[in-house]
């Protein structure tokens, strides 16, 4: 049996571990009135913390909620800054007692992976396979059943005052779209019953969400056998070279998900030759190795930078404040085959890498007067 982890709290509700929460939550968010506000009596406010926390009587605080419409519609849930410092703490303690269980092939929120790896490892598996089955969680976030979260939670952890921080912050998510879905054994009123759905913005979501797959991948990779297998969030690739076979996978994955009360998406989970181009974790794979940026990424980018430009040409906004916006753009395109591209849609313009290297303009952000080179 699985060792559970005892005595996490004092790690957790320390001064220490909270003030160094405090920093790694505010990291990129320091000008936010939020975080500013925080930092500005960081002291009184961890310490503040501290007391809430060892008494019992830390509660989360309202979420701000905001709409997204691109690329899809979605609703980010921003916490308190204060709840976002004991989030970071709360992860820093419970995920590597969780990071151990992990497959080598889960790829989301997690050091040393991301999605450039997940991408490469697709690839990889895409060259020695002649079919792909891609699955998809539908409403993955929305339809995560606390009951069984918790369960899972407990798998791994058994310190009390952990579990009830860890409860009252998964109990604390505000409402997120209704997923009312009938799974065996349910009667009329389960669906309506049950408390389900993480707000997407939350560091713990991030964890949560590994947490509550962690059983499928195993699963996966122990009873299927599946020798090519990865996972990034609710996106995942099992390859196998007949297709006879992935489309029996399918049905026993769709079986398991039920016993987790979550379903698979019916449009996004297929089964597809690898010798078709395919669109993964925001490219678009070529079967010759070659990578492209979807159309629509590519739109939304040249509507921001007009905007951005006509910004700074009418005196509204400076050059610096945007290069970090771009930058971010670039960085992931360079992964693609856009050299092109990116030395079309940046060159003359008051974005232009090569601009920031003649006399008399501003230095450039570490790193940003190469970003045109590159594949």
């Amino acid at each position: 049996m699985t060792r559970r982890a005892d005595d996490l709290f004092p790690g957790i509700a320390s001064f220490p571990a909270l003030e160094a929460a405090a920093r790694r939550a505010a990291r990129g968010k320091r000008r936010k009135p939020g975080a500013a506000a925080f930092l500005a009596c960081l002291e009184r406010e961890v310490l503040r913390l501290e007391r809430e926390l060892l008494a019992g009587e830390w509660q989360p605080g309202r979420y701000v909620e905001i709409a997204i419409r691109d690329p899809k519609p979605r609703t980010v849930s921003a916490a308190p800054f204060r709840d976002r410092v004991v989030h970071h703490a709360l992860c820093a303690a419970i995920e590597p007692h969780f990071e151990r269980s992990f497959i080598h092939d889960s790829y989301a929120n997690r050091r040393g992976k991301g999605t450039h790896r997940a991408v490469a490892r697709y690839e990889r598996f895409r060259n020695r396979f002649a079919a792909v089955l891609r699955g998809d969680i539908f409403r993955y976030f929305p339809a995560m059943d606390h009951a069984i979260l918790k369960s899972r939670v407990r798998r791994r952890i058994r310190c009390e005052r952990t579990l009830r921080l860890t409860d009252a912050i998964i109990d604390g998510s505000n409402p997120q779209e209704p997923v009312y879905r009938y799974y065996p054994g349910d009667d009329l009123f389960t669906p309506f019953e049950r408390r389900r759905g993480l707000p997407i913005g939350n560091l713990t979501s991030q964890l949560f969400a590994n947490v509550y797959l962690d059983g499928l991948d195993h699963f996966v990779k122990e009873v299927l056998r599946a020798k090519g297998y990865l996972r990034y969030v609710d996106d995942f690739a099992l390859f196998h070279d007949d297709p006879a076979v992935l489309a029996d996978w399918r049905e026993r994955i769709g079986a398991y998900l039920a016993r987790r009360r979550l379903s698979l998406h019916p449009r996004k989970t297929y089964v597809a030759p690898t010798a078709e181009p395919t669109r993964f974790l925001g490219y678009v794979l070529l079967p010759d190795g070659r990578r492209r940026l979807p159309e629509d990424n590519v739109r939304r980018f040249r509507n921001r930078l007009r905007s951005m430009r006509d910004r700074v040409r009418a005196g509204a906004m400076a050059p610096e404040e945007g290069r970090p916006r771009v930058a971010s753009w670039v960085a992931h395109a360079r992964h693609a085959n856009t050299r092109r591209l990116r030395r079309a849609l940046l060159r003359g313009g008051p974005f232009d890498p090569a601009a920031q290297r003649l006399p008399g303009h501003p230095a450039a952000p570490p790193g940003w007067s190469g970003s045109l080179t590159g594949p």
